[in-house]
């Protein structure tokens, strides 16, 4: 095997997939990258047994083959390489020899036939969406983590699926950890074709490395094949292998009946609850909101540190509710949120919080209140 390529070519999705190599497996190939000679140039693909990609990038080939090679010695190579074309050959026993006339390394290989298959998705039936609001909807479900031990599917996993309206289609990704929830839409018009009766759960972590590979335009495909969750460009694949479990019911607790709705600016309300949290700590999470007529008052109290107090004018004209919440919930979700205004809906100080932006209902954040 031996084709030159250019350092332009490759070293931006050698950055990428270190996300996916860098992950632990039970197998140590994993932690290399499978370069394979096509007609069209070279592909590239890396796995960590539950996430794999696939790209096909240009390259001058002299001679055809398969090998495999560390990924993140192949990328830190690439990326200090001091000139822009690179030569890449095969010898014996699967070394790997990368440079030019001036600078040469020889690389360990591993035997490319021990590389795990990825899976035969070419029939796989697709839909298209946009990239940038894909990769909004994941950002927005991938801020509720659960704890690095959690085994519960629903918790590790986002929720996807496919709503039918009389009038349009919704694509809708949730997650949940059981003290908060989040929910992201992307409306679809009814006579676009999409997979019906869809919901399914795919994992967070392989989420986290698909946002890597959005662009802020264009569109990806989607689509689900053989227990696998795929995304799609024009010379990049992602694939997914689904979680097995049920996702909780979640429709009652998004719905707005009798709630206050306090309409605030987003930006003023971030940073005081950034101010707010300074206190707070592992032992001391919870903040004390105050709702009283035309006032919010958050304090916080912390033992260990001290106490703090802040008074915000609002548009509110209900009855005094005290409530106890963890404000990073909150700071996470209006980071999120793109509207200058948001809408927090308040019932009392035991049903849980809704946050979403002015004039928007495609994201919707529930949070539950803690014990005073």
């Amino acid at each position: 095997m031996k084709f030159k390529i250019k350092k332009s070519d490759v070293l931006d999705v050698l950055s990428k997939v270190q996300g996916i190599s860098g992950r632990k497996s039970n197998l140590l190939i994993t932690s290399n990258v499978l370069l394979k000679t096509t007609k069209d140039g070279i592909q590239l693909i890396a796995t960590d047994l539950e996430t794999g990609f696939e790209g096909l990038y240009p390259a001058e080939i002299e001679k055809q083959g398969t090998l495999t090679i560390n990924a993140r010695k192949f990328y830190e190579i690439v990326r200090e390489f001091p000139s822009e074309e690179i030569q890449i050959s095969e010898a014996d026993n699967y070394w790997i020899n990368i440079g030019n006339k001036s600078v040469t390394y020889n690389i360990v290989g591993l035997n490319p036939n021990d590389f795990p298959e990825t899976p035969k998705l070419e029939d796989a039936e697709l839909f298209s969406i946009d990239s940038d609001v894909f990769k909004k909807m994941i950002e927005k479900t991938i801020i509720v983590t659960g704890a690095t031990d959690e085994k519960r599917s629903h918790i590790t996993g986002i929720y996807f699926e496919i709503l039918q309206k009389e009038d349009e289609n919704i694509v809708r990704m949730v997650s949940t950890d059981g003290n908060r929830l989040s929910k992201a839409d992307c409306m679809f018009d009814k006579d676009i074709p999409l997979p019906e009766k869809l919901g399914i759960l795919i994992p967070k972590k392989a989420m986290n490395e698909v946002i890597k590979f959005l662009d802020t335009t264009g569109t990806v495909q989607l689509g689900i094949k053989n227990n696998n969750f795929i995304i799609k460009k024009d010379y990049e694949t992602i694939i997914i292998r689904l979680l097995e479990g049920d996702f909780p019911e979640y429709g009652d607790i998004i719905q707005r009946k009798n709630f206050h709705m306090i309409h605030m600016d987003r930006k003023m309300f971030l940073m005081m609850l950034k101010r707010m949290s300074i206190l707070s700590s592992e032992d001391y999470k919870g903040v004390i909101f105050n709702f009283k007529k035309n006032h919010l008052v958050i304090t916080t109290t912390n033992p260990d540190l001290g106490e703090s107090k802040e008074d915000m004018v609002i548009d509110y004209q209900g009855d005094s509710i005290e409530v106890a919440f963890n404000p990073r919930y909150i700071i996470e979700t209006l980071n999120v949120i793109d509207t200058e205004k948001v809408v927090v809906n308040l019932f009392d100080n035991e049903k849980p919080c809704l946050i979403e932006g002015e004039n928007d209902d495609t994201y919707l954040s529930v949070i539950m209140p803690m014990r005073i």
